[in-house]
């Protein structure tokens, strides 16, 4: 289990991101975060990953502090930052360097298999387009078998065709053996489409407002009415989030 509690962080410059964030993540959930720029979702993220620290406040691991990066929680950044003097298997062996040869060509194999691209293993990263090039991001990030993913913006530099392809790739990756998932998002279609669980955050300084859990069966249709009606919570949701401000007596607690 994920556990953040009474999460705060401050910049060296003094502007502080985040203010007393809470959140339980439960074993193969698929959450979401959404919220305005600057509500620190990427810092968010980060903590979670071990990449920063926080100012004030925990985020566990099954109950072990995170202070820094862990092979247990695996991180898909917002580019594919695939090493362009590696081939693709090469990209998706970096991280498992520490494991038998033998081992780790089973498991390059099925990553990348699993991610439909077991034909490019000797191919070069400018060999790729853009959709395939995350899709060995996702591979290198499985490869390792995490119990947490984090993903952050993962397709938002993508054309809407491709990025609508992956999100429903992304969820058979889920499916095959229910890695935790934790997705940041500008895109209130693509929360909805993939979420367990949607949480809102207010930004200036970062703040939990709110959190969905839409009752839609999948795999979800995003042409139903049901999909557009909370289409339009969300939007409302994030709208009143944005507007609102850090000592207004609506602005519900923290801790979820």
């Amino acid at each position: 289990m994920l556990d953040i509690k009474d999460v705060s962080k401050r910049y060296p410059n003094g502007v502080p991101a985040l203010d007393g964030v809470g959140l339980t993540v439960a074993p193969g959930e698929f959450l979401v975060i959404v919220g305005g720029s600057g509500c620190g979702k990427s810092t968010l993220l980060r903590l979670i990953a071990g990449l920063d620290r926080a100012t004030a406040g925990t985020v566990a691991l099954d109950g072990t502090p995170v202070t820094a990066p862990r092979p247990e929680i695996g991180k898909v950044f917002q580019e594919p930052r695939l090493m362009p003097w590696l081939t693709i298997d090469q990209n998706v062996a970096f991280g498992i360097r520490h494991l038998p040869a033998a081992e780790r060509r089973t498991r390059v194999s099925e990553a990348l298999a699993r991610v439909g691209l077991a034909s490019h293993a000797g191919h070069w990263p400018r060999e790729l387009s853009g959709g395939q090039a995350q899709r060995v991001a996702l591979a290198r990030a499985l490869v390792g078998r995490p119990e947490v993913l984090l993903l952050d913006e993962p397709f938002s530099a993508l054309d809407a065709l491709t990025r609508t392809d992956l999100e429903e790739h992304l969820l058979d990756l889920w499916a095959f053996d229910r890695p935790t998932m934790v997705l940041v998002t500008h895109d209130i279609e693509e929360a909805l489409f993939l979420a367990d669980r949607i949480v809102v955050m207010h930004p200036g300084p970062g703040r939990i407002v709110t959190k969905l859990v839409p009752p839609l069966p999948r795999p979800r249709d995003r042409a139903g009415a049901d999909f557009h009606t909370w289409k339009y919570r969300l939007l409302v949701e994030l709208d009143q989030a944005t507007r609102r401000l850090p000592g207004d007596e609506a602005f519900p607690a923290a801790a979820i």
